[in-house]
């Protein structure tokens, strides 16, 4: 019997010790804890990818409930310059994989709040995120073509054609 109760004791603060010891739920990262930013024009919702920095950000892509979703581009601009692009696929405004394009390739899936953060990636990271970030250029091609801006078209044809040159 005595042998029972101390054994019930200890497995009771073993437990309590554990409770104690165990981090808070609260300290695990918050669903919420991205930081989200809208486009000036359409007001689309989107988590931009750090590497793009910060600045007006928009976003040419489809746009459902009012998140940025599926194939498209992220494109921050300085005044009347482009700057960095992000290429690739989102869902529910938050970037999945793809590309950034900003004087070199940055390749990855979005994690941390960027995208392509991890120190080795796997080859088929690379190939999805390539294959992801040209059709996004060919959407925006696309997009451009239906306005009549025949340009803007070329150009991003031309992207993803550079985006698919990175496959082979």
């Amino acid at each position: 019997m005595q042998q029972r109760k101390s054994f019930k004791v200890a497995f009771t603060l073993a437990v309590a010790a554990s409770l104690w010891c165990a981090p808070p739920l609260q300290a695990q990262e918050p669903a919420g804890s991205l930081t989200w930013s809208k486009d000036p024009a359409s007001h689309c919702e989107f988590v931009s990818p750090a590497s793009l920095t910060s600045g007006p950000t928009y976003w040419i892509g489809a746009c459902p409930d009012n998140k940025a979703f599926g194939p498209g581009m992220l494109r921050r601009r300085d005044g009347d310059r482009a700057g960095p692009a992000f290429y690739g696929d989102m869902r529910a405004g938050v970037p999945v994989i793809g590309v950034i394009d900003d004087e070199g390739y940055r390749v990855g899936r979005f994690k941390d709040g960027d995208i392509g953060g991890d120190a080795e990636l796997e080859p088929q990271v690379r190939l999805d995120a390539f294959r992801a970030a040209a059709k996004a250029a060919r959407e925006v091609a696309g997009l451009y073509a239906k306005q009549g801006n025949a340009a803007s078209s070329r150009h991003y044809e031309t992207v993803a054609q550079q985006l698919d040159e990175q496959i082979e």
